[in-house]
């Protein structure tokens, strides 16, 4: 299984993907789910990858392929002149990979499965956030949802729910998301390290930090802990009923 989230806020967008890949309770290996295109001062564009990865990896390959194909004419990340137009792309290459895949896939036990959110700002537009299927369709981010999850998504759900707004600033967005990371975690062994971390400053055009969090990273382990004994000690604060 994995985790996936994706926020998008006034300032920014924050994207987030665990590393964890699970092909039965013995084989779990460790695969990055994130993969950035970036050409400074004129698009920074983020995906996150969920599903059957060697769908997910064939859906990659594919974009990156038609990348460096686009001096031919072919449409691609590189020259999609809005988000839009790369979501387009993206659900693209998850249909053409899932007609190439699905008859094969047909009697096996795993069927054709590639969901992916896609973050960042292409010059001219601001940010914007969508969340393709594995169907091919897409759906968009906005003022009412400022976030998309994929994977093993309602561990983490609540504590998202509660802090995120648009006017969320990005410091307070990556707490968020780490701690939904962290109550994911604890929950399901499916979800695991490292994760792999993007914040993206609006309409800076470049990749702002980008961090990996090993299993014991002093900050994550603090945060951990600080966020649990914060929620025991409001617990135990809270009124009881009354009899």
């Amino acid at each position: 299984m994995t985790y996936c989230v994706g926020v998008l806020l006034n300032d920014g967008v924050v994207l987030a993907s665990d590393s964890r890949t699970n092909a039965g309770v013995d084989n779990f290996a460790t695969f990055c789910k994130m993969t950035v295109f970036e050409r400074p001062d004129d698009r920074l564009i983020v995906l996150l990858s969920s599903g059957n990865l060697a769908g997910t990896q064939a859906v990659i390959s594919l974009l990156k392929q038609r990348g460096i194909a686009e001096e031919d004419g072919i449409a691609s990340i590189w020259n999609a002149r809005t988000m839009f137009d790369v979501a387009l792309l993206v659900s693209d290459a998850v249909r053409d990979v899932e007609c190439r895949d699905a008859k094969y896939l047909a009697s096996s036990a795993t069927p054709f499965s590639a969901s992916f959110i896609i973050g960042g700002q292409v010059k001219g537009e601001p940010p914007r956030l969508f969340r393709t299927f594995a169907e091919g369709n897409f759906i968009e981010a906005g003022a009412d949802t400022p976030f998309f999850q994929t994977g093993e998504a309602k561990y983490g759900k609540p504590i998202i729910d509660r802090v995120i707004t648009p006017e969320t600033s990005l410091s307070d967005a990556v707490k968020c998301v780490l701690v939904s990371f962290d109550s994911t975690m604890r929950s399901n062994l499916s979800v695991g390290m490292p994760i792999d971390l993007v914040f993206y400053e609006r309409d800076s055009l470049k990749l702002g930090v980008r961090r990996r969090f090993e299993s014991g990273d002093p900050y994550f382990s603090t945060l951990s802990k600080e966020w649990s004994e914060g929620v025991r000690a409001v617990f135990r604060h809270l009124p009881a009923m009354g009899v």
